[in-house]
Formats: C-alpha cells, structure tokens, sequence
C-alpha cells in the first residue's frame, strides 16, 4: 500500500537540510541558539547557457519565500518525524531538550529580512537577501531560502532573455509537462516576471490573475484522420467550438500543402460568420522559412494581422537565429521582415521552464556577522579561490547611475556607510586589489538604494506589488543597462564593487585568519 503523501510536512519547515537541523542542536548545547545573527543571499557568476551568457539576472522569489517564512513552524507531527532519527550507535540522534525547544520556539517571528525588490536587475556577489536573527533558526531558514529564490531569479532571467531577444513580443510559456515536478508552478511565476505574457498552466493561471492560454493538439487531427475524416473536418470541428479563440496547429500532416490551406478555409468561414481567427502555429520544421511562406499565404488570402504562433524547443538562441533568418530572407518573397516579426508568437516550454543549459542558480547563503555579549562581530569564510571570499558584515548595496541615467555600477558598502555627501567614492574590485576606480559623484545622475526591508521581527512590513508592477520594475532597469550588458553572447561585465572601507575591513580580516 502507497503512503499517503503528506504535502503540509514535506513543505513545510522540514523542507530543509539535514546538515541545518544538526548544527541548530550543536548551537543550541553551545548556548549560543540565540545569538543574533546575520547571513547573506547572493550568487556568484550569471548563468552560463554554453552558446551564450547571461549578462544579469532579474530577482524573483521573494513573495512566495516570505509567505513559506511567516506561515512554517515546528509542530507536533515534525517533531514526531525527527524524534525517530538515530545516531551511529542507534541512540536519538535529536536530544529532547533540543526537540522541546523547537516544539516551543521553532518558528521565524525573530527573524528581519532586508532584499532586492522582485524585477529588479542583479548582478553577482550583490546581497539579494539578508537575514538577521537568531542563529539557529536563521540557519534553518537556508535551504528554503535558496530552493526557491534561486529557481524563480534563474527562470526569471531565462524568460527576460527570451523576452528581449524575442524583440518583446508575445511569449507564452507551457513548460508543465517537461518541468521538474511541480517547480513547474514556481516556474511559471518566474517566468511571468521575467517577461512570458501568458502560460498554459491553468490552476496557476488563476492563482495568479491571468488567463491560461493554448491551442490544440496533433492528436486531434490524427483522430479524425483515424476515424476516417480530414484535417479539414478537424479544423471545422474546432473552429466551432471556438470560433473566437481560433488558433489552428497546421504541420501535423503537410504545413505548406495541406495544414495552411486547410487553416486558411476554416478563417474564411469564421470570417463570413463575423469572427476574427487568431492565427496559426507551427511546430516543426524550419521555423524562419516555414513563417516566411506562411506570411505569404496568409497575406495572398486577406489574413495580413493573425498570428503565427512558432513553438517546438524554442528558446533566446534559436529565436534570435529565426529572426536573423527572417530579415536575410523575408524580403526575397516579398515580405517585409519587421510587419513579419511583428506578427510572431513565441510559445516556449521545456527549455524555459528548465532553464536549459544551465539548470541551477549558484546562489549561496554565508554567515556574514555574529552578535555576542551586546557587540557584532564580522565573519569570514576563507578560499583558495579569491572570487569566492565572501564580502564580511552588515552592508548596504547601492545602484549608481549616470548623468544619462544609465546605470553604471552597483556598490555594495558598510552598513553605516553614507555617500550624500562625498565628492567621490572609490569602487573596489570586490576580489583583485589591483583593480579599483573614482568615481565623482557629480557625473552620477542617481545612487539609489537597492535594499528594501520585507520582515521585521517575524511581521512583513512590505507591500507586495502585481505581478505587473514587477514587470514593469523589471523594464525600468533593462532600460537603464548598457545595451552590451543585454546582447546574446559576450556580454560586458557589469560592475558590482565594494567600498573602500569594506574593502579594508575584508583585507583585515583576511590578513587576521591566514596567521
């Protein structure tokens, strides 16, 4: 017999580590279970596609994870399932007095969250999130924190490259049936972040406020083709039904001699019938020359506006492959490439929702300062890898942009740091010392903070915007990045720095460890 699948545990707060549970008990034998604590959120290099390479990444996340923060606590039911783990020498690996005190205080309401805004852009080694509070329980907090701002931020940022390589037009997304279980729901609120209009997935749709769109499939032609009918009648049959939501599949038989002719029938019925058809879809074959020849069809029969919707393993790379070929070849048939490219659809799944070829988000979570006696101490965590020394204590992140409002550099300091009144401010490369520049503050048009405050001592004190005002956050900032930033392959290195005491304070430290 199946065990019941019980989603309330395996979701809740023992969705985590267990490396996280034993070092909250060592912490709490220590006594040290309560002191204050503070861990940075960020990644380390963008994604890497193979071809081709992010040149920013758009956070996402937040909203969710927050809610998982407030609403997770240790219960009965989780304490009865730890209860039952054993030592090597078959002895409770988790001591009562330990499991007492998280049935008592295992839960989040100490916790202070500061973070990057969802559709803001981010770079690495940039503090998307900060967490203070008590150890223990800020440790625990780690791999939800991780599972679900990485996955969201990564395909966020694969759908904003579709996006913009796509030249903003439509995109759909419908990973569901390709995705990794039900990350295809995370997926989707990323993806719709990043920049895809719509989704297939329909319970996600309407959790989130949009209407879940599609088409239909080949198995409809291939029934009535079956049962001794014609692509034709399929057609009919699903015009009728849908005469104003008419998007016909035309490549399961012949797309040029048979699925386009036929779908073009159908749109001068529905046109006589006063309905408008919304297009046609192509998912196989040569993507760019089949949409050339459909533009001509469509356009010798009157249909110059309908849609032609390209789906089949799309993604940045081979959009922007379609669009080069359209604009080399369109015009050899008469068709004008932009009035084409216009009139395109992008309907992407498994690559998107998969974030294929680079399917993980390097974001890490490091204990950055720690309070003992009513005093905060800096941490360090050392590496033979100088990129990889995190940057130490309590800090503020700051977006500065340039007398044209392009940004120009992130600047990530101590907290206490303030440049509201400095002439210049020295940007440190956050890892080589040989590398730092002055920048004056009168060639700045803005230094904007980047960090907003979402959590204070368990409580949201943060309003979380639409999904539309995210995305319109999100162009806000793609409009201000250097267009070499955004291109496909190569992009520019945008520049995250550190400030000149922080950068002293890391020296320091370094220097004290390494003795």
């Amino acid at each position: 017999m199946l065990k019941k699948f019980n989603q309330d545990i395996s979701e809740g707060i023992v969705f985590t580590d267990q490396y996280q549970l034993m070092m909250a008990q060592l912490y709490f034998k220590l006594g040290l279970h309560k002191n204050e604590a503070q861990f940075d959120h960020y990644f380390r290099e963008y994604p890497d596609y193979g071809l081709h390479k992010a040149g920013y990444c758009i956070n996402a996340g937040l909203e969710w994870f927050t809610d998982w923060t407030l609403n997770s606590r240790f219960r009965h039911e989780e304490i009865e399932l730890i209860k039952t783990q054993r030592s090597g020498n078959n002895v409770p690996l988790f001591q009562k007095d330990f499991l007492a005190w998280l049935l008592r205080e295992g839960n989040f309401d100490g916790i202070n969250i500061k973070a990057i805004p969802e559709g803001r852009v981010v770079h690495p080694n940039e503090p998307l999130t900060i967490v203070r509070g008590p150890l223990a329980m800020a440790q625990v907090l780690e791999t939800a924190l991780l599972n679900q701002l990485n996955f969201q931020t990564l395909i966020a940022t694969k759908a904003s490259r579709i996006k913009e390589l796509g030249k903003n037009q439509l995109l759909l997304e419908f990973g569901a049936r390709r995705a990794q279980d039900r990350g295809a729901m995370a997926g989707v609120r990323g993806a719709l972040i990043g920049g895809a209009d719509f989704t297939s997935n329909v319970g996600i749709s309407h959790i989130l406020g949009y209407q879940p769109k599609g088409t239909h499939a080949h198995s409809m032609v291939q029934l009535f083709l079956s049962l001794g009918m014609s692509e034709l009648e399929a057609f009919q049959a699903f015009a009728d039904l849908y005469p104003d939501d008419c998007i016909l599949l035309v490549d399961t038989i012949n797309t040029l001699e048979s699925g386009i002719p036929n779908a073009i029938r159908i749109f001068e019925i529905l046109k006589k019938k006063g309905h408008k058809p919304l297009g046609i879809r192509l998912d196989s074959g040569d993507l760019a020359y089949l949409s050339i020849q459909a533009a001509q069809m469509l356009n010798k029969a009157g249909f110059t506006e309908e849609k032609i919707v390209l789906s089949n393993e799309l993604d940045e790379m081979n959009i922007w492959q379609i669009i080069t070929q359209i604009n080399e070849e369109a015009p050899k048939y008469g068709i004008e490439p932009e009035s084409l490219i216009k009139r395109l659809t992008y309907g992407v799944g498994t690559r998107l929702i998969t974030s294929a070829g680079d399917a993980a988000l390097g974001g890490v979570y490091k204990l950055v300062e720690i309070k003992k006696e009513g005093k905060w101490f800096p941490t360090l965590k050392i590496s033979e890898t100088p990129e990889k020394i995190p940057n130490p204590a309590a800090k503020n992140l700051w977006r500065i942009n340039d007398q044209n409002g392009k940004a120009t550099a992130d600047l990530i300091c101590l907290q206490e740091e303030n440049f509201s009144k400095e002439n210049e401010i020295i940007l440190h490369h956050s890892s080589d010392q040989n590398k730092k520049r002055i920048l004056k503050t009168n060639h700045a048009s803005q230094i904007e903070p980047l960090l907003t405050e979402i959590i204070k001592d368990g409580k949201v004190v943060y309003e979380f915007p639409s999904i539309e005002e995210i995305r319109n956050l999100r162009l806000n900032d793609l409009e201000k990045l250097d267009a070499g930033v955004k291109r496909l392959i190569n992009p520019h290195r945008y520049h995250v720095s550190i400030s000149e005491k922080l950068w002293a304070l890391k020296q320091k430290l370094i220097s004290k460890i390494s003795k």
